[in-house]
């Protein structure tokens, strides 16, 4: 995207539901909104208009914020406005009132994904974007339930790769927070499994998105 969203446009958007990011102006200004990636049109009746995930990035950098890229970089990415936590950042993790807004906006926005890309419309299960970025998909569920991440002096949760299709490594300090972690994955569309390290004998989680 070369140009900023008119002032116009901008009005539309920072006026937006700050939970489902839906939207009211002209047809033309929410016709442009989609062209530009930021909006897209429900596909059920009636047929509303939300803010796409770059939408709401754009809503929450501020008036001053350039406009991040259409659709390429759906929440959770490493946009520069917003990252999910993965666990083990150097940073000590920031968990005050704007951070809390910021992951359930990101949190929102890839639930409003799942709904317009998921063939059946569900909000349930994993769409594809979480399917090729899973650790950053992995963190956000966690981050947007309240479980901590791993900080430098503060235990909690760690997302890793692993050398499986599909699958994301979750570590925990002890039993409890995997198990909690684990059901917070599973209720959020993933299948999940504790595991042992045969080096370290460390428990830990093996999850996946749920295909069905």
């Amino acid at each position: 995207m070369s140009r900023p969203p008119s002032a116009a446009q901008r009005r539309v958007i920072d006026a937006a539901d700050p939970v489902t990011g839906r939207l009211r102006g002209t047809e033309a200004q929410l016709a442009a909104l989609v062209r530009r990636g930021l909006a897209f049109r429900h596909p059920r009746p009636p047929h509303d208009h939300f803010l796409t995930p770059a939408g709401h990035r754009l809503r929450e950098a501020g008036p001053a914020a350039p406009p991040p890229p259409p659709r390429s970089a759906p929440p959770g990415e490493d946009s520069g406005v917003f990252a999910a936590r993965v666990g083990g950042e150097e940073a000590a993790p920031d968990s005050g009132p704007e951070r809390l807004r910021e992951v359930h906006s990101a949190w929102q926005g890839l639930l409003e994904l799942r709904r317009m890309t998921n063939p059946d419309g569900s909000v349930d299960r994993p769409c594809g974007w979480e399917r090729s970025h899973l650790v950053r998909a992995a963190a956000l569920a966690l981050e947007a339930a309240g479980h901590p991440p791993e900080g430098p002096d503060t235990p909690g949760y760690r997302v890793r790769a692993t050398p499986q299709p599909e699958a994301v490594a979750v570590h925990g300090p002890d039993g409890t927070l995997l198990r909690a972690c684990a059901l917070t994955l599973e209720r959020a569309g993933w299948q999940t499994g504790e595991h042992t390290d045969p080096r370290t004998r460390a428990r830990y989680l093996l999850a996946s998105p749920r295909r069905a």
